[in-house]
């Protein structure tokens, strides 16, 4: 199969590429490792696990285990138990204001 550049799994669904550049805006925000302002794409990895989880109706608490296990295998961080579960509140409450308006902040 031949790669099409700027294509990927989930591109013909309404809102997708808004729906990324949101919840990767939210991810840098908060940054846990301090590269945003110079990698805007660092935490890329965990957006489509993000989203798949969102998207099958994924609640808080499994968010924040996820993230957590990103903090600890993926970045190798020893995260305060409030961390992930802090974001976990941030990305669940943007999930549903993403949801409402169909990615683009309007309803």
């Amino acid at each position: 199969m031949t790669a099409v550049p700027g294509w990927h799994p989930g591109a013909m669904r309404p809102g997708t590429d808004v729906t990324e550049n949101g919840l990767r805006h939210l991810l840098n925000e908060w940054d846990p490792i301090g590269v945003a302002d110079e990698v805007q794409d660092e935490y890329d990895c965990m957006l489509v696990p993000l989203l798949q989880r969102l998207r099958r109706g994924a609640d808080q608490a499994e968010i924040g285990e996820f993230l957590r296990h990103e903090l600890v295998d993926h970045f190798g961080l020893t995260p305060l138990p409030s961390e992930p579960e802090a974001m976990a509140a941030k990305v669940t409450s943007w999930w549903t204001v993403a949801v409402e308006t169909d990615g683009t902040g309007y309803a």
